[in-house]
């Protein structure tokens, strides 16, 4: 009777029990770093009052490759970054961080920035990518580099190095107009061809810039794929342990060739993956290793999301 009746007990709270909330499935990699950066990248000039490379250079670019790639987040979240990288003749106004003043370095993070901005659709006139084009020519070497250098012969993720700042200041003068900048499209090709690499990152940065069938492309590919961990990630030279950056930079360059080697991405991706912080960003990647920096921070997570976006179809 007593066993029956705990039957009819547990019958009856089955049935009359509130119907479960249903969970939402979980957030994708991507979109947890896509949330995570559009909180950061209207925050540093809400707090500060200027615009920064590593919030509206870096971070704003991801956002606007998020865009690209049908990712959501709040409409505002770039809306005052747009409205400052569509004036270039401003980039140098404004309270400056002492830390970053590389007037060099702006124009080529911000002049990326904007690129991905008329990519994703949210600038329609190309006027002000020809202007930020243009600011870009005075700081072109002889030689047809740009020779931005910051703390460490190891170039960051916030101060590039030669050989990366050389190649995106290439691609903004390429997006921009080719034929309008068709000179220093070539000096800078010229240079890029005898570049010698001293990173992993320099490495990734001529496989993205060089023809993948040149001699060149061919030697710097087979030595970026040599250089992959047992972790799936690169540091930033050959056996030294794996970094965000570095790996971000080295996924970005193996997902641009047109024969992509997917075992190496997939581990690649895994890498970054698993490094994920819960915030949705990632450990700032410093020179040397292990420091603490804000900039570092959001432009870590910043290369990483687009690494991280530009596979997503390699998962």
């Amino acid at each position: 009777m007593a066993a029956k009746f705990l039957k009819t007990a547990t019958v009856l709270a089955l049935v009359l029990a509130p119907p479960m909330a249903s969970q939402s499935p979980p957030l994708s990699p991507e979109q947890r770093a896509v949330t995570f950066l559009a909180g950061e990248v209207p925050r540093w000039s809400r707090e500060n009052n200027c615009f920064s490379c590593h919030n509206n250079g870096d971070g704003a670019r991801a956002l606007y490759a998020a865009k690209q790639n049908g990712f959501p987040f709040p409409e505002g979240a770039l809306t005052e970054t747009t409205r400052w990288l569509i004036t270039p003749g401003n980039w140098d106004s404004g309270p400056q961080n002492p830390a970053f003043n590389d007037k060099q370095l702006i124009r080529i993070q911000f002049a990326a920035s904007l690129a991905g901005a008329y990519a994703a659709g949210l600038v329609q006139d190309r006027q002000p990518l020809i202007e930020a084009a243009e600011s870009l020519l005075p700081f072109q070497q002889a030689d047809g580099s740009w020779q931005v250098r910051g703390n460490s012969p190891v170039g960051s993720p916030v101060t590039y190095g030669p050989v990366l700042a050389s190649f995106l200041a290439r691609r903004s003068l390429e997006q921009a107009d080719p034929v309008r900048f068709a000179e220093a499209i070539a000096k800078a090709n010229r240079w890029l061809a005898s570049a010698q690499a001293e990173s992993n990152m320099d490495t990734a940065a001529l496989v993205l810039a060089l023809p993948a069938g040149s001699p060149a492309g061919r030697e710097h590919l087979r030595n970026l794929l040599v250089a992959q961990n047992g972790d799936g990630g690169w540091g930033p030279h050959a056996a030294n342990p794996s970094e965000a950056f570095d790996t971000a930079i080295a996924l970005l360059a193996l997902n641009d060739l047109a024969e992509k080697p997917p075992e190496a991405i997939r581990r690649g991706r895994q890498f970054l993956v698993t490094e994920q912080l819960v915030s949705g960003g990632w450990r700032e990647t410093t020179r040397p290793s292990g420091g603490t920096s804000y900039a570092q921070h959001v432009s870590t997570s910043a290369w990483a999301t687009m690494a991280l976006l530009a596979t997503h179809s390699e998962r």
